[in-house]
């Protein structure tokens, strides 16, 4: 018997989970407020140079997987690289691209292993409805190939912003599963990581993320590039002038030329002022635009020449008196004297073929003892056309 100054073991157990769990509220992280490490504006910035970038790997990705593709909604935080398994519980798949020119970083693709199994069903001729849980060898190679489109039209969007040429090496791909510490060598070696979320939806198949992570500095330096590098200058003074339609060209009599002026409002001109008469701007003078007096073609003595030639080429002409259509048992039991009907009618004019093709029709003739064919009717050149295709 127990004495009842004793406790059960059940009631150790109870106090031995009591007392560990005020030190794991102690072990609980911190939430990251992004705004100690990057300001709103950078913030914004990697958002929209996100939101360009895969706004063209979306449309390389629909081509590839012959589905409509969204990627939007782009959202920027900071992650502590020693919490990883908060932020990525389930298993993934991982991406990584090496910038090798225009930019010296690391950018690391993450999206869901139930995702890439679409993907990789989709590229691989499936319809991505029931796909292969597991990623084989041939499942990852299809997953890179659509990673390695998507991240090469990312990188052509980055030229554009950054007016610069940036290239990448071809991606890595790796299974991603932090619970179990798969995949953790690929990761970009800081504690601080910038992680832009995009929403994927894939048709009705998939609807889900898409995560891009940067290293913090990496982050900071594309940042600073756009905000100093003059691109952004470049594209606040880019403005679409408004041109004033032209008055109607009044050409001189056989000249087949005209001179016209074209108004080109400035880009700064106040609304009221557009398509008035007082408009300030430039005048844009356009060069005569000449045109090709087309003169009737001769053949010259070698053309005339290669055309004899052809002349010379012989032709099978047949007379055709009729046809019919019989079996092979009538075929057997043919014999001399045998009579075949045809589908002519007596005196009906015959047809005349060249290279087995109609070309006119006519009648049978007797001309010293041989038999001829006097022509009666020309087939049409359209009905000749017809025959031919």
């Amino acid at each position: 018997m127990m004495s009842d100054d004793m406790l059960s073991q059940d009631e150790i157990d109870a106090l031995l989970r009591g007392s560990a769990e005020p030190e794991e509220e102690t072990e609980e992280r911190k939430e990251i407020n992004s705004n100690d490490y990057i300001s709103s504006m950078e913030e914004d910035a990697l958002g929209e140079i996100g939101n360009i970038s895969f706004g063209s790997s979306a449309t390389a990705l629909s081509t590839l997987l012959n589905q409509k593709v969204e990627i939007t909604t782009p959202k920027v935080t900071i992650i502590d690289k020693n919490y990883l398994e908060e932020e990525f519980p389930h298993p993934y798949v991982a991406i990584q691209v090496q910038y090798t020119e225009g930019f010296s970083g690391v950018n690391l693709l993450v999206i869901k292993q139930s995702d890439a199994s679409i993907i990789a069903d989709l590229m691989l001729g499936g319809d991505g409805r029931n796909p292969s849980g597991d990623l084989g060898e041939i499942q990852l190679s299809a997953v890179q190939e659509a990673m390695n489109q998507m991240m090469g039209s990312a990188a052509t969007s980055m030229s554009t912003v950054f007016s610069k040429k940036v290239d990448i090496s071809p991606p890595s791909i790796d299974l991603m599963y932090i619970p179990q510490g798969k995949g953790e060598e690929n990761l970009p070696d800081q504690d601080l990581l910038v992680k832009v979320s995009f929403s994927l939806k894939i048709g009705d198949l998939i609807d889900s993320s898409i995560m891009q992570l940067l290293p913090l500095s990496f982050a900071k330096s594309l940042v600073d590039e756009l905000m100093n590098g003059g691109a952004t200058d470049e594209v606040a003074t880019t403005v679409t002038p408004t041109v004033e339609p032209p008055a109607a060209p009044q050409a001189e009599p056989n000249s087949g030329v005209y001179e016209e002026s074209v108004r080109v409002s400035h880009p700064h001109a106040s609304p009221q002022h557009l398509g008035g008469q007082g408009v300030h701007g430039e005048t844009v003078n356009v060069q005569p635009a000449t045109f090709s007096h087309f003169e009737p073609t001769t053949l010259g003595q070698q053309e005339t020449k290669n055309l004899n030639m052809l002349l010379d080429i012989p032709l099978q002409v047949t007379v055709e008196l009729g046809r019919t259509n019989r079996s092979v048992r009538d075929i057997l039991e043919l014999s001399s004297g045998s009579i075949i009907e045809l589908d002519k009618l007596a005196g009906e004019p015959v047809d005349i073929l060249v290279n087995s093709q109609l070309m006119a029709k006519g009648e049978v003739v007797v001309i010293d003892e041989n038999f001829g064919v006097r022509i009666t009717d020309i087939v049409s050149q359209s009905d000749r056309i017809k025959k031919l295709k």
